[in-house]
């Protein structure tokens, strides 16, 4: 299962983009409306501000004053009636299948991308509006107002569309994010990074420096302006610039930032070997393709982690970190080893008086202790041969004390046999020798293994073993090899001649 990467603040609000259709649609059609009437708040705000305070000149008359004391409230409650109704079933049109969960097409996937954009539009045709019909109002109660109307109302609808925007985007996260379901192309991008951050430059600094300088020739091209209403003028729109320029700042800021910081919060948990992390593609710039990225390299590590585990499961994983390092060629290097040799005793008996869901289950539990066991000694597990089994110490990695660790693995699968898998029994042989050890076959299809006398040793060994009381035999080489604390486990036993030798071989037993 993978864990996705939380987005900033996103789910509390927002919810799960696999939530239910139902419940993701009321949930944004509500965040939209609630976002949709606190921008046109703030923009009425704005408008009252720098009409009283920033306008030039003597600001407006009483007359005027109420008239605007009354279209304002008026006008932004109707706008903002209108505007919910369009919003809403303008989305709704754009967002239908995700609404009846259907799979986007690529012009759905690229329509939904764009929707903030297309929304914010619809803010902006009805601001334009507003400037229009205050503008009208200036010209009928005081025409030397009608700059200063123009100038209030179409500074508030820029700062209401970038807000509104932006909070758009926020509210639409979800969409994005079903919309690319963890896939993201340039082609399918809404507006990218770069035109999104000169957008808000030229709505968040330049309009507003604009704004300062046609108050200021409108200030020097009348007669009865005071040094203090032009002092007022400019203090009151700075003042406006720095409180919204700073909103809309943290806003984009955060849009960008926080996406960024989902990648980078899963980028620590690769770091740590988590592989199984995703981060939710919901953005419909540049930062959806790093998205998007950052997903398809986890995916691949996490093939690359699936095939280690089960290259390694097949060859070994000391084999496996060699062949994944690269370290693969055809031919070996002698070496000295320790090889450990066990074989099941009666297992052709045992297999006809059984059924075969018993004899498969005994063989798990056999092969279970034995790989655990040489792998906890450091042991590579080379080869199954039916119901024997290769071990090898000391290759392909080194391993300074390797015969105690093969005489250790035989003691302690011997203990273990007789208490798991009490129903056979099992020869163990050991021996410690030069052998080659590598890669044989051809460079379409080869096998890691040794080659040499130590093995063929203790093949001999294991068959002797089963004759042996505690069915464990070794070579007193290996004996002699190993530690002080490993010896005092183990006693002198015969010293046979093993078939293909000419001398006699001295074991050992356990004590």
């Amino acid at each position: 299962m993978v864990a996705r990467a939380r987005r900033l603040g996103s789910d509390l609000l927002l919810g799960s983009p696999d939530q239910p259709s139902g419940r993701l649609r009321i949930r944004i059609q509500v965040v939209l409306t609630v976002l949709l009437v606190a921008t046109n708040v703030i923009g009425a705000v704005i408008v009252v501000g720098i009409t009283l305070l920033v306008t030039p000149g003597g600001g407006p008359n009483s007359g005027y004053l109420t008239a605007m004391a009354i279209a304002v409230p008026v006008y932004v409650g109707v706008a903002v009636l209108i505007g919910a109704v369009v919003v809403t079933a303008s989305a709704l049109r754009a967002l239908r299948w995700s609404i009846e969960d259907q799979e986007p097409t690529v012009d759905e996937r690229r329509t939904a991308l764009r929707l903030p954009w297309r929304l914010t539009l619809i803010q902006l045709v009805l601001w334009m509006g507003g400037v229009t019909t205050f503008t009208i109002l200036a010209i009928i109660l005081q025409p030397e107002a009608v700059l200063g109307v123009v100038f209030a109302v179409g500074i508030a609808g820029l700062v209401v569309c970038a807000i509104a925007y932006l909070f758009t985007e926020f509210a639409l996260r979800p969409i994005a994010a079903r919309a690319l379901q963890g896939r993201a192309s340039a082609d399918e991008m809404g507006v990218g990074v770069q035109r999104r951050m000169l957008v808000f430059w030229g709505l968040g600094t330049a309009a507003p420096i604009l704004g300062l300088v046609v108050a200021a020739l409108a200030a020097i091209s009348r007669d009865d302006t005071s040094i203090v209403r032009l002092a007022s003028t400019a203090l009151g729109l700075a003042g406006i610039v720095l409180m919204f320029g700073l909103l809309v700042t943290v806003l984009n800021a955060r849009a960008v930032v926080s996406p960024i910081i989902a990648v980078q919060e899963a980028l620590e948990r690769v770091k740590e070997g988590d592989f199984d992390v995703e981060v939710r593609v919901d953005d419909g710039t540049e930062l959806g393709l790093l998205q998007s990225g950052f997903n398809e390299m986890a995916q691949g590590l996490r093939e690359r982690e699936q095939i280690r585990d089960l290259f390694g499961r097949h060859v070994g994983q000391a084999v496996a970190k060699a062949a994944t390092d690269g370290n693969i060629e055809l031919g070996g290097e002698t070496r000295t080893v320790s090889v450990l040799m066990i074989d099941l005793i009666g297992s052709t008996t045992y297999a006809t008086t059984r059924s075969p869901a018993e004899v498969v289950a005994m063989l798990n539990r056999f092969f279970a202790v034995i790989v655990e066991e040489v792998d906890g000694h450091r042991g590579l597990v080379n080869k199954f041969m039916g119901d024997a089994v290769l071990a090898i110490f000391g290759a392909p990695n080194e391993l300074d004390d390797h015969a105690g660790a093969a005489l250790s693995t035989a003691r302690r699968i011997a203990e273990r046999l007789a208490e798991e898998v009490p129903e056979i029994g099992a020869g163990i042989g050991v021996s410690t020798g030069q052998a080659v050890a590598g890669n044989v076959g051809h460079r379409s299809r080869f096998e890691y293994t040794v080659i040499g006398d130590a093995v063929n040793a203790a093949a001999r060994l294991t068959e002797l073993a089963k004759e042996v009381e505690g069915q464990v035999l070794v070579a007193t080489a290996s004996v002699e090899a190993a530690t002080e604390d490993e010896r005092r486990h183990w006693t002198p036993d015969a010293s046979p001649v093993l078939r293909g030798r000419s001398e006699p071989t001295p074991t050992s037993r356990l004590a």
